[in-house]
């Protein structure tokens, strides 16, 4: 392992895309501290700590993926949010819209002009946000007397040059750095929590046997070591876990010669949606709570309405179960939109493969079907566990949630799938300069299921 952190300073190439790399996540960094003009910096930290509101849970939830700036109103309150939020809802639309899905048939022009639609989205969706973020410090009073306009109207310019500044980070990262630049800008936001959850359990570390109430005795501190290696290794397990359905190429003669004939398969992903049924379960489960939230305080009588509420709770039974039926809905939803089994069986017809056994053309599409639909559900079933595992942990051991979110959840996925794509970059540069991977015993590839 040494040796190949060695050798990956020196190829210079390399080198120097890593360089580049971290120095703009340094800048993205550095940018988290300044604050927006207008607005009294103390109190915005102080009320962005009222975490116990259904509307301070979504908050707090949306600062996970900007690295805590949204209780400190900085210039990067929004992150790269917006943008992930335009990507997500032109990609649908390209499933819907001909206009759309002509565009993304037509290769790079298309791709080029997706992305510039892409941009003009996420300014509007920025300029939305970032009003309401306002509004929302403004109802607090935490505006400096006499400067309430002019703080709305630098808050809103602000944040919208932020993220459209974090976009271009991004774009960046991508055409000289290494690895995709939007996704290591939101697992540098995760990551950059980490520290203050240690500090946390630090400060609150029992070495007793029997430890207080609220402390972390051997035993707590043991558990969460194993379940965070648990978990870690399962979800690498599960990010990285294939269904290798076998293809046979079939043989052509040419002249006095046989070509074709070879035998390679087919890799269907357990996990294809990646994080974006727990994205999607998540966005969708914030608004129940603040809407029975403010039902219940609005008609406090309704014993009915004070039951619903207390059911939505982040930590109640039924708010836990309707998640995980929703991840499981997302993951068929996100299959259903990006996998296209009859597209697959007539590249495969057409480029002269089939799978041994089956038909060409239709029985081949609805055998792909059935494959995918079968190991989405344990890719969905994993999903699930482990996005209610920080809930779980967190209600049962009297654990802050800010330390059980890196015992699941989106961002702990998050982080392992931008982590095992960025050392595959790393390792595949190094492997073309004929050097060593990370493993002594070959790439680092997908795990059969």
């Amino acid at each position: 392992m040494l040796g190949t952190v060695v050798n990956i300073f020196r190829v210079q190439d390399l080198r120097n895309k890593i360089v580049f790399t971290v120095a703009l996540l340094v800048i993205y960094r550095i940018g988290f501290h300044i604050p927006v003009p207008g607005f009294d910096f103390r109190e915005v930290m102080a009320s962005g700590q009222q975490s116990d509101t259904p509307l301070g849970r979504a908050a707090e939830y949306m600062q996970m993926f900007t690295g805590g700036t949204l209780d400190r109103s900085s210039l990067f309150a929004l992150g790269i949010m917006p943008y992930i939020t335009a990507s997500i809802i032109l990609m649908l639309l390209g499933e819907i819209i001909p206009a759309l899905k002509k565009l993304r048939q037509e290769g790079q022009t298309g791709y080029k002009k997706i992305q510039e639609y892409t941009r003009y989205l996420t300014v509007l969706i920025c300029i939305v946000q970032s009003v309401m973020f306002m509004k929302l410090l403004g109802g607090y009073q935490l505006i400096y007397a006499g400067m309430e306009y002019r703080a709305l109207f630098m808050g809103v310019v602000g944040m919208t040059a932020g993220t459209v500044f974090l976009m271009w980070l991004g774009e960046q990262i991508d055409e000289y750095g290494i690895g995709n630049g939007i996704s290591l800008i939101i697992m540098a936001g995760i990551i950059c929590r980490m520290p203050w959850a240690v500090y946390d359990v630090w400060q609150k570390t029992d070495f007793t046997v029997v430890a207080a109430p609220g402390r972390y005795g051997p035993a707590k501190i043991l558990f969460l070591l194993a379940a965070f290696v648990f978990v870690v290794a399962g979800a690498i397990l599960i990010t990285q876990g294939q269904r290798r359905i076998p293809i046979q190429q079939a043989k052509q003669m040419r002249g006095r010669r046989m070509y074709g004939g070879q035998r390679h398969y087919l890799p269907l992903r357990v996990n294809h949606g990646g994080v974006m049924p727990i994205i999607f379960a998540s966005s969708f489960m914030m608004f129940p709570p603040i809407i029975l939230d403010w039902l219940a305080n609005r008609f406090p009588e309704s014993g009915f309405l004070m039951s619903l509420n207390d059911a939505f709770r982040g930590d109640a039974y039924t708010y836990n179960v309707l998640y995980m039926l929703l991840i499981f809905l997302f993951a068929y939803f996100w299959v259903t939109v990006q996998f296209q089994p009859k597209e697959m069986a007539k590249n495969l017809r057409d480029s002269g493969s089939f799978i041994p056994g089956l038909r060409p053309g239709r029985r081949t599409a609805e055998y792909l079907e059935t494959v995918m639909t079968r190991i989405t559900y344990f890719g969905a079933a994993f999903l699930s566990i482990i996005a209610v595992v920080p809930s779980v942990i967190a209600q049962s051991m009297d654990i802050p949630f800010g330390v059980t979110a890196f015992l699941g959840g989106t961002g702990l996925l998050i982080v392992v799938s931008v982590s095992l794509d960025l050392v595959q970059k790393i390792e595949a540069n190094l492997l073309m300069r004929s050097y060593e991977g990370f493993s002594g015993s070959g790439r680092i590839k997908g795990a059969y299921a």
